[in-house]
């Protein structure tokens, strides 16, 4: 008996995890803030291979080619790399600031293929209100936070909610189209005089399934959506070199509208 207890120690247990040969992952998307003075324009470009899903490191992509094409005038935004993590800039402090309707094209080339996505902006509204609450959810030491925006009746929108610290959210106005909704999010382990910034931004219908499956596949296990998912979710990136080698990620472009806020005791 105590011969098999020693033994059975030492048998392997294989485990069958998320993997698949690298690709490219390709992480573009700007925040443009109309409604400040200046206009801000926050987001970023960042290029990296995939890893197996359990690896602390994600390799980054420091020598693409990379712009950005105005396919109304065929103006070009050329982007340089800046540091060792993947993260690329406009070269010499150009800046897009994109128009809506009007196609834009980002193009990477990277090791003898081309990639390319092309989207436009897409508009949001403003935040009405933001205010605290008293509702809790399961554990009873939540801290309820309502926000309130009024939906334009005129189109069909997709929001894409950031509620700092990594926390998103999405949602469609099919049920509230062209009114004032309100709506309630629980953090945990808030501390009063805790700072936060919420974001509204104007998606598409496409980033709109994309992003909800990959905060449904982050939750799931336990992370962020910035970290690698169990499942290749393929975003509107396409290799126009070779099909069969597509990348990851997604290319998109937000009007966006913010507001601060300050958890109360």
């Amino acid at each position: 008996m105590i011969l098999f207890t020693f033994t059975s120690c030492e048998d392997v247990i294989d485990v069958e995890v998320p993997n698949s040969d690298p690709r490219l992952v390709v992480d573009a998307s700007f925040e443009f803030y109309f409604n400040e003075n200046p206009v801000t324009i926050d987001g970023y470009l960042r290029l990296t291979m995939s890893a197996p899903f359990f690896d602390d490191g994600v390799p980054a992509v420091n020598n693409a080619t990379v712009f950005i094409t105005n396919l109304e005038d065929n103006s070009i935004v050329n982007f340089e790399a800046s540091g060792d993590e993947g993260f690329y800039t406009p070269i010499a402090n150009s800046v897009i600031v994109p128009e809506f309707d009007v196609l834009y094209e980002l193009t990477v080339i990277y090791n003898n293929e081309t990639f390319k996505a092309t989207t436009q902006l897409y508009p949001t509204t403003a935040i009405d209100n933001v205010e605290q609450g008293d509702g809790t959810l399961f554990e009873g030491d939540e801290t309820e936070v309502k926000v309130t925006f009024t939906d334009d009746g005129t189109r069909d929108d997709f929001y894409l909610f950031d509620f700092d610290f990594n926390l998103l959210e999405v949602s469609e106005d099919r049920f509230y189209q062209g009114e004032s909704f309100t709506f309630s999010y629980f953090y945990e382990d808030m501390l009063p005089g805790q700072e936060l910034t919420i974001k509204i931004l104007g998606i598409d219908e496409r980033y709109f399934n994309y992003a909800g499956l990959l905060i449904e596949q982050s939750e799931q296990e336990g992370g962020n959506p910035f970290q690698t998912t169990p499942a290749l979710l393929r975003g509107n990136i396409i290799n126009t070199t070779n099909p069969d080698n597509y990348a990851l990620g997604y290319f998109n472009l937000s009007e966006a509208n913010r507001i601060n806020f300050t958890i109360q005791e």
